[in-house]
């Protein structure tokens, strides 16, 4: 890892908060490939790393949208916005608890994979616009079981990129569920809150911010920075073409992903032949 240094930490944080700012997410999904690839950070110090700044995140926007909204467009779909953060938050924690049972090459597969996975989504909102809305019966049974499967997943997709989610919970709740994307928001700050926070907890349990240094020196700056540049970019919203900027940033996370995985098989096959030797 290189020496941790607060004012890159902090830059690179504003301009982050801002892109996701611009979208509406919380910049997470594209800090991950920053700490991997210029601070040099390994996998799962990376993704702990993450995970922490994105209940900074979480928190600071909160604060922000519960003190000004109210909540009347969940009437009718508490059912499935208790059931996907429950089992969020069973997932967080066991998913914190896999992490460290993965090792770093196989790991940094899966963050390749995920990282493509958002790439593609964001591509495909950009392109689709409002075309994709599924709606749903407000009063379908199958809504509870239906968010608790959706949690499932999205605990061990934000225990494991260290993300709150929102890019799968904003989606999920849309198109399956028949919210509106201002309520969407407001459901996934409500989901992904105690999921991140529970995961953050499990990690801090085990030791996983024992280094002071990398909290302080990059934690803490980039998760200042992830803040002001998201109020930033929320600010700047109405002069960017958010599905433009889509189509740019999925294109980015496919590229790192590309990266990263080209990067673990130099570092299997690395392996490999000090095996043979």
């Amino acid at each position: 890892m290189v020496r941790p240094d607060p004012v890159p930490a902090l830059l690179w944080g504003a301009a982050i908060g801002t892109l996701g700012g611009l979208i509406g997410l919380g910049g997470a999904e594209f800090r991950l490939p920053v700490l991997l690839g210029l601070f040099a950070l390994a996998a799962h110090a990376a993704v702990r790393l993450n995970l922490l700044m994105s209940l900074a995140t979480l928190a600071a926007s909160a604060i922000g949208r519960f003190g000004f909204v109210s909540f009347p467009g969940l009437a009718g779909h508490w059912p499935e916005i208790v059931a996907l953060m429950l089992a969020a938050m069973a997932a967080a924690w066991f998913g914190a608890g896999l992490l460290a049972r993965i090792d770093a090459l196989r790991l940094t597969r899966i963050i390749a994979v995920l990282l493509a996975a958002i790439g593609v989504l964001l591509l495909v909102e950009a392109a689709a616009g409002d075309a994709l809305h599924l709606g749903a019966d407000p009063g379908g049974w199958w809504r509870a079981p239906a968010g608790a499967v959706a949690g499932v997943g999205i605990g061990l997709v934000s225990s494991l990129l260290g993300v709150a989610g929102g890019e799968f919970i904003i989606p999920t709740l849309i198109f399956g569920f028949g919210l509106d994307i201002r309520a969407a928001g407001t459901a996934s700050l409500i989901i992904s809150l105690p999921a991140v926070a529970v995961g953050v907890i499990r990690h801090a349990r085990s030791g996983g911010y024992a280094d002071r240094a990398m909290v302080a020196g990059i934690g803490l700056p980039m998760a200042a920075g992830s803040v002001v540049g998201a109020l930033a970019g929320a600010a700047l919203l109405r002069f960017v073409p958010a599905g433009a900027l889509k189509l740019i940033l999925g294109a980015i996370l496919l590229a790192s992903s590309v990266k990263l995985w080209r990067k673990g098989a130099a570092k299997a096959a690395a392996a490999r032949a000090a095996a043979v030797r």
